[in-house]
């Protein structure tokens, strides 16, 4: 009954790898042509030979033109976890959106795992390019790649394609972000811990006119939407409202045009507004943030608190140290590879989400409330 709901050319690939791994197909032998499956299993031609090619691709057979197809002879197999072996093409492809320190920790993770397991990584860098990440997707499955690890734009980037991936049951991870739409695998940090995490260390500081500062849209990353429902669950859990004017998010676009203007308006916008403390959404912008403040002659932390997130290394070099929250990129990257490797060994596995603990790191970029009234009435 579960195979009646796969496509029909995978059934009749299946069918011939079966008897090519049984040794009902010798090595270099001839398989039925296109027109001689097509007939036996009741299909279209076409059917027929995207079965064929799926083969070709998985490196169990070639074809000669004008001749036909023919068992290749095999390469010692790779052997996985659980005792499965796979005759697949051992190659990985990661798809990043640019490469940084947190990649390269990804990119290192994975390898630790995929080494061990015979398959090989190849690199791809949509250097933030939505159709450049839709190329990659497009191409690769055809070039032979076994599955895909993806670390996506945004949450929405591409739907249309993991769509056919994923109906097409070919082995696909995300990293970092989630697909609500579709139960496609994926591995991201605990982004709602690192958010509540976050504004609790600030709430119990005594803060409470805390801002939420984002440069993207709440919708446009998971990982950004989940800090938020942390933020909000850290507000509620301690009786305060989620007040919509310190929710400032989606400026990306504005603040590119120039940036020495823009974040000090909006740092004094924050002043105006009552606003002791913010959470950013990531490290780049709280540094970002923190340089405006201290550049307007407010004091950091004594006047406001800043946090980010990310732990990136300009967190702890910046000229007052981020308190943030620790990704373990690492364990993201070897557990995406983990789980690629188990869907490619059974494309049946369902999708799931796994979520890598985070840590909170605090350091001079927030202090107590108290202590900054305090230092108030001292002067």
């Amino acid at each position: 009954m579960q195979s009646s709901q796969k496509p029909l050319y995978m059934i009749i690939m299946e069918d011939l790898k079966e008897k090519i791994l049984t040794g009902h197909y010798k090595e270099e032998e001839q398989l039925p042509t296109e027109v001689e499956l097509a007939e036996q299993s009741g299909v279209s031609r076409i059917t027929s030979k995207r079965a064929l090619i799926e083969l070709e691709r998985e490196g169990l057979i070639y074809r000669k033109r004008g001749s036909g197809s023919y068992v290749k002879k095999q390469e010692p197999k790779h052997a996985f976890e659980g005792g499965a072996a796979s005759t697949a093409a051992p190659i990985i492809s990661m798809v990043l959106p640019y490469m940084a320190t947190s990649e390269l920790d990804f990119i290192k993770g994975a390898t630790d795992y995929l080494d061990s397991k015979g398959y090989y990584l190849s690199i791809h860098n949509s250097n933030w390019s939505s159709e450049r990440e839709r190329e990659f997707l497009l191409r690769i499955p055809k070039n032979g790649s076994a599955g895909i690890i993806l670390y996506p734009m945004s949450t929405s980037s591409n739907i249309d394609l993991l769509n056919m991936l994923y109906w097409n049951d070919y082995p696909l991870v995300m990293i970092d972000q989630y697909a609500d739409s579709l139960p496609v695998t994926s591995v991201v940090s605990d982004n709602v811990k690192g958010g509540y995490m976050t504004a609790k260390h600030l709430l119990e500081l005594g803060h409470e006119r805390i801002a939420f500062i984002s440069s993207i849209s709440i919708d446009f990353r998971s990982t950004v939407r989940d800090r938020y429902q942390g933020y909000c669950k850290a507000l509620r859990d301690h009786g305060l409202p989620i007040d919509p004017e310190l929710v400032i998010t989606d400026f990306y676009r504005e603040a590119d045009k120039d940036a020495n203007a823009f974040y000090p308006k909006l740092v004094a916008k924050a002043m105006e507004l009552g606003v002791t403390a913010i959470q950013a959404e990531h490290d780049h912008l709280a540094v970002e943030l923190l340089r405006s403040a201290i550049g307007l002659g407010i004091d950091v932390p004594g006047q406001l608190s800043i946090a980010g997130f990310d732990n990136h290394m300009i967190s702890s070099l910046v000229e007052v140290p981020l308190t943030t929250v620790a990704q373990d990129y690492s364990e993201i990257g070897r557990k995406a590879a983990e789980l690629i490797a188990s869907r490619i060994e059974d494309r049946g596995r369902p999708g799931e989400r796994a979520l890598v603990p985070v840590r909170l790191i605090e350091r001079a970029s927030t202090s107590a409330i108290a202590t900054r009234v305090s230092e108030q009435q001292q002067t």
